[in-house]
């Protein structure tokens, strides 16, 4: 993917000195870096590093304190995102911009539809819009369809393309692979590829560091609002880039079980469990355990957690809390059984953004324990610091909060129920290295605690280093049980069936 080589030719982008404060507090100080035709900047740090704000300065949704921004050699201003555009710069953020009862292309020449006799030319618009899709090497997504119909990943093709119409010569994508499939993370890969091909310059901001690695050619931290590093990406690994961004060593980056951790008695057991998504699931799990769930996407992994907690209900076999049988048939069901059950997706089925963080922390304990209400309100200050939630007061809406801190609020909302089993799906996705280290931290304690701890994630590393044990999944099946340390080689071998381990 990428070439990890700088190309020669001259900046098409270069920054000096760029420095922004909002109310006093300086967020962004002495910003510098440069990016060629062809070049993938990697943009990375921690979430409140500066990186968002470095970028709408960029996009021209805020205006500098000072510094410079020159595009071939010009200076330039921008006072609005349109006029960055213009430019030949264009950003693809992490939120979209697209209006859903519009089209593909209504969507994307929108303000600037071809017109024909004063009308809107629909036809030259749908053709204009099929060019750009198969310059881009897009099959398969129609000009005429709604936007609403659209997968996550081909709302993304969409906001490229847009961002591509305007014969940009510079594109910033934020986190554009925040809620993707793995095979549709590829197809993005190749969109970049064949856009810096065309002497397109990329500023990629993500917190993947593998994406970082294969895609980037240079790499620029910052860290608390300064520039602490740029580097050919050839010239870091791993490790050094996490020690640049949060200031620790990779090998503290999965916490080891705390010294008064002990596996008790069997808090969580399937036998024989299935429904129309998992099948003949065996499992036990025991308090003070936390175990991995990994498996390639579409393997079950998901759909186990949702069977478990009562969404999708187990129709056959056997599930057991605490040693004794039970019967899960909703969510409610579920949570007065001591489950808790951290989704993947925390804006759409975590959160409810518009609301304080107090009332989100409060909600289920509200809804399925309102007797605990109270205490649980007295209890929450206490809670909201142990998880270290960086927030204004309790009173700020979550939509305001970074990733990391809405992803500690969700925990507080299911901790506060008091459960004897969590169920994390995906835990980590989308959020900042040093958030990720909290959330580790949690989860050793809540094993400490007795708590069983139930995590699906797709990143290898994340299963490996946190996992007491690894169950691998395959067709909705347990393919296999895996040891702590198990090599990545060894869990994919048996996530595709290429490996077969014994349970």
């Amino acid at each position: 993917m990428a070439s990890n080589q700088v190309p020669t030719s001259s900046p098409v982008l270069r920054v000096r000195g760029l420095t922004k404060s909002f109310v006093g507090n300086v967020v962004l100080r002495d910003a510098d870096l440069e990016v060629r035709p062809g070049q993938v900047l990697g943009l990375v740090g921690e979430n409140g590093a500066g990186k968002s704000t470095l970028m709408k300065i960029l996009a021209g949704v805020h205006q500098p304190d000072a510094g410079t921004i020159e595009i071939d050699g010009e200076t330039v201003t921008f006072g609005h995102p349109v006029q960055a555009q213009q430019r030949g710069l264009s950003t693809v953020f992490q939120e979209f911009n697209l209006l859903p009862e519009r089209s593909v292309a209504e969507n994307i020449w929108l303000g600037r539809e071809p017109r024909r006799r004063g009308m809107v030319d629909t036809a030259a618009m749908n053709r204009d819009t099929e060019e750009l899709l198969a310059g881009l090497g897009i099959t398969g997504l129609k000009a005429s369809r709604r936007v609403r119909s659209l997968s996550v990943a081909e709302q993304q093709i969409v906001e490229i393309a847009k961002a591509v119409s305007f014969d940009s010569r510079i594109i910033q994508m934020d986190e554009p692979t925040a809620a993707l499939a793995d095979h549709e993370v590829e197809l993005l890969y190749r969109i970049i590829g064949t856009l810096t091909a065309r002497g397109v310059a990329i500023i990629y901001v993500s917190h993947r560091l593998k994406e970082i690695f294969a895609l980037c050619d240079t790499i620029t931290v910052l860290k608390d609002g300064e520039q602490v590093a740029t580097s050919p990406a050839a010239e870091l690994d791993e490790g050094r880039l996490v020690r640049l961004m949060v200031g620790r060593s990779m090998s503290s980056f999965f916490p080891d079980p705390f010294p008064d951790t002990t596996v008790g008695e069997p808090r969580l057991e399937l036998r024989g469990a299935g429904n129309g998504y998992v099948d003949d699931i065996d499992l036990t799990l025991r308090g003070g355990e936390i175990i991995g769930v990994a498996g390639l996407q579409g393997s079950g992994r998901t759909e186990l957690l949702e069977a478990i907690f009562g969404v999708a209900p187990l129709t056959r076999g056997d599930l057991l809390i605490d040693g004794s049988a039970v019967t899960v048939r909703t969510p409610r069901q579920a949570v007065r059984r001591g489950l808790a059950l951290v989704t993947e997706d925390r804006k759409a089925t975590g959160l409810a953004v518009h609301q304080s963080i107090l009332d989100n922390a409060l909600g289920v304990v509200h809804a399925v324990f309102p007797s605990r209400t109270g205490e649980a309100r007295r209890a929450m200050p206490g809670m909201l610091s142990t998880l270290a939630v960086s927030a204004r007061s309790m009173a700020q809406e979550a939509q305001f909060l970074s990733g990391g801190n809405q992803q500690k609020v969700v925990l507080a909302r299911w901790l506060s129920t008091r459960p004897g089993v969590v169920l994390m799906d995906e835990p980590t996705r989308g959020i900042d290295v040093g958030a990720k280290h909290a959330i580790y931290e949690v989860m050793r304690s809540l094993a400490a605690e007795g708590v069983a701890v139930l995590m699906v994630s797709s990143e290898l590393p994340e299963v490996i280093g946190m996992s007491d044990r690894i169950l691998v999944m395959r067709d909705g099946r347990i393919a296999g049980e895996l040891p702590r340390g198990s090599s990545e080689e060894t869990v994919l071998g048996m996530a595709t069936g290429s490996l077969e381990v014994a349970s």
